[in-house]
């Protein structure tokens, strides 16, 4: 896609919505960090159920680790993989208290060295906590940026690279959102609605779809 219609791309993007968020419910970013650690293979909606219970009685790492490991698990039962989920949810509250004085790390080394933190995790954190022009993968934006023409890439690091290069500077502090929600309510697995997609003249797939 070449510069022009990248331009044009995001320019429609953020006029739709020019202040785009996640849909995780959080109030302070331990409350971020622990939301997008319990998101992997679950839902936002599901994580949002879980963390409402969750977060009104363990909203800091000290508390997390009061709470212990039987309650947080009970409490987050619903989502899968819950207890690799509760066994990182514990040792990371942990490790903030013992090395970071309870607050979460605003550098890339310090968060993946937290149990249960990957890239696409603390992607996520440096963008939305810290504002750094960082680009979160996951399945609904490398699916967009390969049938769009985006940044197609074969790996997730190649599409997050791609797209950090493809992106104009203008817009990349707030990409990731746009993206992951055109990704989830427009542009969709298992049949696009091309119909009412705003960038739909930009985007290379042939097989669009037609009105509903």
């Amino acid at each position: 896609m070449k510069l022009s219609d990248r331009i044009e791309f995001f320019s429609r993007l953020q006029e739709l919505n020019p202040h785009p968020k996640t849909e995780l419910l959080y109030e302070n970013n331990f409350e971020l960090l622990i939301a997008v650690m319990l998101s992997a293979q679950s839902t936002d909606i599901g994580v949002n159920k879980v963390t409402r219970k969750l977060f009104p009685i363990a909203n800091t790492p000290s508390a997390m680790v009061k709470l212990g490991l039987p309650k947080i698990l009970k409490t987050i039962s619903s989502l899968g993989l819950y207890n690799a989920k509760a066994g990182n949810v514990l040792a990371t509250s942990q490790l903030l208290l013992e090395l970071h004085n309870g607050i979460v790390p605003n550098n890339r080394e310090q968060l993946e060295a937290l149990p249960g933190v990957g890239r696409k995790t603390a992607n996520v954190v440096l963008n939305t906590a810290f504002r750094q022009p960082t680009m979160a993968v996951d399945t609904h934006i490398f699916r967009l940026a390969n049938r769009t023409g985006l940044a197609p890439g074969q790996t997730v690091r190649q599409v997050e690279d791609k797209l950090l290069k493809a992106i104009p500077k203008p817009y990349l502090l707030d990409a990731h959102h746009w993206l992951i929600l055109h990704g989830r309510y427009v542009c969709k697995a298992r049949k696009p609605e091309c119909f009412h997609c705003v960038v739909r003249d930009l985007c290379s797939f042939k097989q669009k779809t037609a009105d509903l």
